[in-house]
Order: C-alpha cells, then structure tokens, then sequence
C-alpha cells in the first residue's frame, strides 16, 4: 500500500525524516546476533515509558487508596485482565503512525473534520492538566515530609521535570525515561517489606469475587471505575503515536514495536499491584481516608515497613510523577503544537521548536501552580482523575478503531476481524463506564 495522502499540505514541524531508516540508525557498523540484540534495545521506548507512564502518581495515588480501603482483593486480579487493554489501544496507535507516517490528530483532521480535531485537542489538554496536577502531587508528597514546605517542594518538583528539555534528541531524552521507569521496582521492595500472605494473594486469583454495589458502604464502585479508567489515557495515544514518527519506526519494525508494548502492558499490571498490595498494609491505620493526602499514606508505612520503607515508596511516588508529567506533557506539546503547525519534536533543539518546548513548559507549570491552591482533597481528587479522563477518550478511542479499521488509510495492515471485535468491545467498556459515572455525578454520589 502507498503512503496516505491528501490534498493538505504538510504542516510546518512535520517531524518525518525517512531519509534514514530506524532499522539502518539503530544497528548501523553491527553484524549478526549483536546487531538482534543493537536492534532489540533500540526499539525499546515509547511503549515501555507511555505504560509505565500511566502507572503514574496519580494512578499509584489511586492503587494505594484502593488497597488501603479494599486490602488484598479481586482489584489484583483485575489489573491483570484490563492489560490487554493497554496493549490493544497502543498496537493500534503505533501501528497507525507506522504505516501511514502521519499523526493520529493530522489523520483525525483530515478524515473526521475540523470539529472532532478540535474537540480532541481541547480533551486532551484538559485530561492532560487533571493528570499533571496529581503527578505534581505525587512528587511534592515525600519532599514535604522530609520539611520542605510545599512552594519549595513544588518548585523542586517543577525543576526536575524542566531538565528534561535540554537533554538533545529523542533518543536521549527516551533513554531517560526508560531509566526512571525502573526506579518503579522500588514499590516491589516495599510490597515485600509489607510481609502480604501469599496464601490470601493466590486466593484472590482463583476465587470468585465478592463485589458490593452500595456506594454509601465502600464506594466499590468507585474504585472498579477509577481502576478501569487507569487502565489507559489520553496521553497515551498521542505520546505513544508522535514518538514513532519521532523514533522514525516503520511497517517493517511493527513486530519490534509489539514487542516494546507488550513489555509495557505486562510491566504496568505488576508495578500496579505491587502499590495495591502495599496500600492493602495500611488498611485500616490511616484515619480519614477519603480526606486524606499522599503525605499520610506515606507516614501511614513508617509502622509497618519501618521508615525506609516509607521513604523508597515516596521516593517510588515522586518518580512516578516525574516519568509522568514529562510525557503527559509532550504529548500535550506534540498535540497542540501540531494543531497551529508548529515545529514539534524531541529531536528538535529550543532555539529550533520554541513553541513546542514552551507549550511543554507551560503545561508543566500550570500544574505546578494549581496544587498550591489551599484544601484540595489531593488523594480523592487521583482517584476521581482517572475516572473522568477516560469520559474523554471515549470518542478519540472511536476514532482510532475507525482509522485502524479503515483499508483506505491502512491497506493490508488494516485490522483483522477479532482486531475490530476487540475495539469495538474496548470502546463499548469505556462507554459504559462513562455512562455509569454520569449518572452517580448527577446523583451526587460522587461527589
């Protein structure tokens, strides 16, 4: 099949350079099993950091309060089962950068009209701030403990995150996001300082749950809601889709890129319960619970793992925010950048894009600003994001299965018939959770 084309013209900024393969950069000089090998690492990024990404402070925020109010629960299990989930909605975004060499938001434009592009761009954005604000949470949650008052801490926060401008290309700045999403292991090393019965763990899995739907009980199903809707965001199908076009991958690495996302959707789930089972530690010790904030949670481990536990899950937290915020901020950047046809790529210097980098810059501190404002209830307000994030996605995830469906735009590398099945399977799930929280918001349950 041909490339996609259209009688619009590219916009300034597009950031495709075919010029150079993926394959021909990354194994160039490299012969035999070490060029596999070259090749297997190379490919290793967008998949990995935008899963890895979701499981960001705001979502381990969310885990922790579910285990804390649930303990060791059907919540373990379920994360396992909204994997592939994951890993179906980002196969299909990078699948579609792949082939058609164009971004999701150029393809929504030109096949769905100027209103559905819009609409989108001004979802994602403000997802993305929900999103930001609790990553921002996250971060500043262990520096105030440590004494730091929270301007201090914010602006430390905002430091960090900030740095990541002036590292050079895309290959870098992924090599570090690559690196601080291992930093998640640390939640691991706390769950086993916890000392959780394996027993109960496996008992979880191979027994029938017991879900209650009384929201003046437990708010039960709050938690179901928030922990699908944690299962994939916005974010992550325009990260997930620009940075292909920025790594430069094409039909031929579609099998590498699966692989990187496969990695990502099984690493996502066991970080995810590794925080479940800690917050299941702190079940009944942390004193108003729904009131409560990521600080509390974080002292409420110094009795039960000692205080280096609490440390390294604070220090699990900030770096759950940090490899957050800064993707949820590209791809706020790539999206609305590429809306006014601005030059948008990591692969760009700041004297080259300054719009890009400054939209980057700007969702970053519009965060940072808001979590300053005094009686948020910071730790409810992560759980409810992931929640109402997701109402938004539904139509973008509409959209992708109409794209990746279509032969026009795809060819041979449309999707297969279970391919849409599940699609159409993924899209009637959020939409029924959209509906679902649309009705306890009216009801006032949610509030």
């Amino acid at each position: 099949m041909s490339e996609v084309h259209s009688g619009v013209a590219p916009s300034e900024g597009s950031q495709l350079d075919t010029s150079v393969s993926f394959r021909e950069k990354a194994t160039k000089g490299k012969v035999g099993f070490r060029r596999k090998l070259w090749l297997f690492w190379a490919l290793l990024g967008p998949g990995i950091i935008s899963s890895l990404s979701n499981n960001d402070a705001g979502g381990m925020i969310s885990y922790t309060m579910t285990g804390a109010v649930f303990g060791i629960s059907f919540f373990l299990p379920l994360l396992f089962l909204l994997a592939p989930i994951d890993y179906n909605m980002q196969e299909m975004s990078m699948r579609l950068g792949a082939v058609t060499k164009t971004e999701y938001r150029e393809l929504l434009l030109r096949y769905f009209g100027k209103f559905w592009h819009y609409a989108s761009v001004a979802a994602l954005g403000l997802a993305n701030l929900m999103y930001i604000i609790t990553e921002f949470v996250g971060m500043t949650a262990g520096l105030t403990l440590m004494g730091l008052p929270l301007w201090l801490a914010d602006l430390i926060s905002f430091a960090f995150v900030s740095f990541v401008m002036f590292f050079m290309g895309y290959w870098s700045k992924e090599r570090l996001g690559i690196l601080v999403g291992v930093v998640n292991v640390v939640f691991i090393i706390v769950a086993f300082m916890t000392h959780p019965d394996p027993a109960e763990i496996g008992k979880v899995f191979t027994s029938w749950p017991s879900i209650t739907w009384d929201l003046k009980s437990d708010g039960m199903l709050v938690f179901i809601l928030a922990t699908i809707g944690n299962a994939i965001a916005p974010f992550m199908l325009y990260y997930n889709n620009n940075t292909t076009l920025d790594k430069g991958l094409t039909r031929k690495d579609l099998r590498l890129g699966r692989i990187d996302i496969a990695l990502g959707s099984l690493l996502q789930p066991i970080f995810a319960a590794a925080v479940m089972i800690c917050g299941a530690a702190l079940m009944g010790n942390v004193a108003n619970l729904d009131d409560s904030n990521p600080a509390d949670l974080i002292t409420a481990f110094v009795p039960v793992t000692g205080r280096i536990g609490s440390i390294l899950f604070a220090l699990g937290l900030f770096n759950a925010g940090w490899l957050a915020a800064i993707t949820i901020s590209f791809s706020s950047a790539y999206t609305v950048a590429g809306a006014f046809g601005w030059k948008r790529s990591q692969n760009n210097k700041i004297s080259e894009a300054p719009k890009f980098y400054g939209l980057y810059f700007g969702c970053l501190l519009l965060g940072a600003v808001v979590i300053l404002i005094p009686g948020l209830p910071l730790s409810m307000l992560a759980v409810f994001t992931q929640i109402f994030a997701t109402m938004l996605f539904v139509p973008d995830l509409i959209f992708l299965v109409l794209l990746t469906n279509n032969r026009k735009v795809m060819g041979e590398y449309a999707n297969s018939g279970w391919k849409r099945l599940l699609g159409w399977g993924i899209i009637s799930l959020y939409s029924a959770v959209s509906v679902v929280t649309i009705i306890l918001t009216l009801n006032g349950t949610m509030s």
